[in-house]
């Protein structure tokens, strides 16, 4: 084949080595085998190919190292070898390639730093080296050529300050810095650029203030500056980014107010600026500026208030996150135009009045978080047909609801019941933005950065609920947590709670429950939190291979109580031994929950376990190790902000 000149091969997914025919084809320009199962190292012989300017191998199962003879293919103008499993450090020689204009080398695992010389490379225009373990700083001379359009180093182990140089690329288009360590005055490191549509900085040290000029990109469709130590004011020229999609700039330093001019942008899909100090009060116009917005997240600033209360008919807001601000007055009811609305995070501020009747009829609404404010009276029987149909995290607790518990909402969860562990694996959100939320587990504040659509938990405790437990909480059989403690609940623990095989966590504490503990218990063979303490409950304690590893603790202050784990005895009086599971019973429920096990912290951890696990680890400094194997390896994260969550939007 001594004429062929381009040559593009699809193996229909076959795994196989590099085709042994291709070094011989001297005359070929252009050589596209990506996308296929290619395995093995990329072979020396293919340095035969002089005359090739497009090297296209992405998409492979490549191994090893780069062969150092590619660097003589001095003719090459696109070189691509991303997503592969390569490793190594680039060389030097790599200047040798005076032509290229695309380097693509995103997703492998190359390490050390870049070559100085790369900046010999005066034709680059387009730079990803995004996933990799590259370390060090950027070589000071990679943009002398002030050709390049497109720099992407995400995720990786970078650095310092940035080069000099950087802030004389005016044809930058495309800037994704996030996921290192950078640092340095923004204000500084940074230039105008006027051709500027996608910029990322996220997950860095970067300081200063956000840049004014930066709202004359007239191009900039994405700015993502969360998780740094930005500080001062949003400035008001960002307003004129009228092309504007994503603006992120949570967990920064940022103070001051949010300026009137974010609502000319009327493209905007989301807005996130949660983890602030941001104040005053919210604007009106937020609630109905963009008829594209999706996600408005807020939270953890210092907005008082009421929440504005103009959402209009037709908008597409999906998440909607004012949690942990100091909001007061009641939830307003033009929300109930929200009818795409899956998270609505209202806790932890000074909200009052009843709970709305219509928050039920929300068709989407799977979050509903409204803990610690001062909501009060009772829940009372819906007159909607299929209650929050979808709806699958509940805490109103820390309130001041009275009355019974709300059976016809605690029946009829149906997001909660025979949920499939094998389809339902994937992660609250959509592509440009993936939920959080924050859970309490034994008293333990911890924000899951992404949420598993298998995670359920109903949390109603910390209020004046009386009454007792209601048996059909027994059909809620894929519920994970469930905390009706500091109560005023009576009566019986209803055996059917038996029937919630995959709980995890269960606290009936501080209430005032009689009888014996159902044996019916001994069936949670996942549970790794339980705390029945402060009640008046008697009789021996079930014994099972699950329940016997709780300490005195999940049983205290029930003083009829005995047998193990507490000191006190039962004598012959006492009541007789409880029957527990059958072997083959506890093993059948044990397999039928490895699946999410796995995915989440690993066989045997659990999904509770884990998420304590993951306060420790996180808040120790999260390794990449674990960050890499709990959120995937595209999805780094500097800080316990919902960058977790970005990635995807991102990637």
């Amino acid at each position: 084949m001594p004429l062929l000149t381009h040559l593009s091969i699809s193996l229909n997914e076959l795994t196989l080595e590099f085709p042994d025919f291709i070094p011989n084809c001297r005359n070929l320009t252009y050589l596209d085998l990506s996308v296929n199962h290619l395995t093995g190292s990329i072979p020396s012989a293919i340095s035969q190919l002089r005359k090739l300017t497009t090297l296209r191998l992405q998409m492979n199962l490549f191994t090893g190292k780069i062969p150092p003879e590619i660097w003589n293919l001095t003719l090459l103008v696109n070189l691509d070898i991303s997503k592969n499993q390569l490793n190594g450090e680039l060389p030097n020689t790599i200047s040798s390639l005076s032509n290229l204009q695309t380097l693509h080398l995103f997703t492998n695992n190359f390490s050390g730093s870049i070559p100085g010389d790369l900046g010999k490379n005066t034709l680059l225009v387009n730079v990803a080296f995004s996933n990799n373990s590259f370390s060090g700083e950027l070589p000071p001379g990679l943009c002398n050529g002030f050709a390049l359009q497109r720099l992407m180093v995400n995720d990786n182990n970078f650095t310092g300050l940035l080069p000099d140089c950087l802030k004389n690329c005016s044809g930058l288009a495309v800037l994704r810095l996030d996921g290192n360590r950078f640092s340095g005055n923004i204000s500084k490191a940074f230039g105008v650029y006027p051709d500027l549509y996608f910029i990322n900085l996220s997950d860095n040290q970067f300081s200063g203030e956000l840049l004014p000029q930066w709202g004359e990109c007239a191009h900039l469709e994405t700015l993502q500056m969360d998780g740094n130590k930005l500080s001062g004011e949003i400035p008001a020229q960002l307003g004129r980014l009228t092309q504007l999609r994503v603006l992120t700039l949570h967990s920064n330093q940022l103070t001051g107010k949010i300026p009137s001019t974010i609502c000319n942008i009327s493209s905007l899909e989301i807005l996130s600026i949660y983890n602030n100090s941001l104040g005053g009060v919210i604007p009106q116009c937020l609630s109905n500026f963009s008829k594209e917005l999706s996600v408005l997240d807020l939270r953890m600033n210092q907005f008082h208030g009421a929440i504005p209360a103009t959402f209009t008919e037709g908008n597409i807001l999906r998440n909607l996150g004012l949690n942990g601000n100091q909001l007061e007055g009641p939830v307003p009811q033009t929300l109930a135009n929200c009818k795409q609305l899956q998270v609505l995070d209202l806790g932890n501020n000074k909200l009052s009045g009843i709970l709305p009747n219509w928050l039920d009829s929300l068709p989407e609404l799977r979050i509903l978080v409204l803990r610690s404010n001062r909501f009060r009276g009772t829940i009372g029987d819906s007159n909607t047909k299929l209650p929050f149909p979808n709806l699958q995290i509940i805490d109103l607790s820390h309130n001041e609801f009275t009355g019974l518990l709300p059976t016809k909402y605690l029946e009829n969860f149906e997001a909660m019941m025979n949920v499939d562990e094998h389809t339902d694996l994937g992660y609250m959100g959509d592509s440009l933005y993936q939920d959080s939320v924050t859970v309490v587990v034994k008293g333990h504040e911890l924000e899951l950065l992404r949420i598993l659509y298998i995670f359920t938990t109903i949390d109603l405790s910390n209020n004046r609920f009386q009454g007792e437990i209601p048996n059909s909480i027994g059909k809620l059989n894929s519920l994970r947590l469930l905390n009706l403690s500091h109560n005023s609940l009576a009566g019986h623990i209803p055996s059917s709670i038996g029937n919630l095989i995959v709980l995890e966590s269960l606290d009936l504490s501080s209430n005032q429950l009689i009888g014996e503990i159902p044996w019916q218990l001994t069936k949670l063979t996942f549970l790794a939190v339980l705390n029945l303490s402060q009640n008046h409950l008697v009789g021996l304690i079930p014994q099972s291979r699950q329940l016997d590893t709780f300490g005195n603790d999940s049983y205290k202050s029930n003083l009829a109580l005995c047998g193990f784990p507490l000191t006190k005895k039962c004598g012959d009086d006492e009541a007789p031994q409880l029957p527990t599971l059958p072997l083959q019973e506890v093993d059948s429920g044990f397999a039928s929950g490895f699946t999410w096990e796995v995915v989440v912290m690993g066989y045997g951890c659990g999904m509770v376990f884990g998420l304590v696990m993951g306060y420790l680890i996180f808040s120790t400094g999260k390794p990449k190790w674990f960050v890499r194997m709990v959120e995937g390896e595209q999805h780094k994260k500097g800080k316990r902000s919902k960058n977790g969550q970005k990635r995807a939007r991102r990637n």
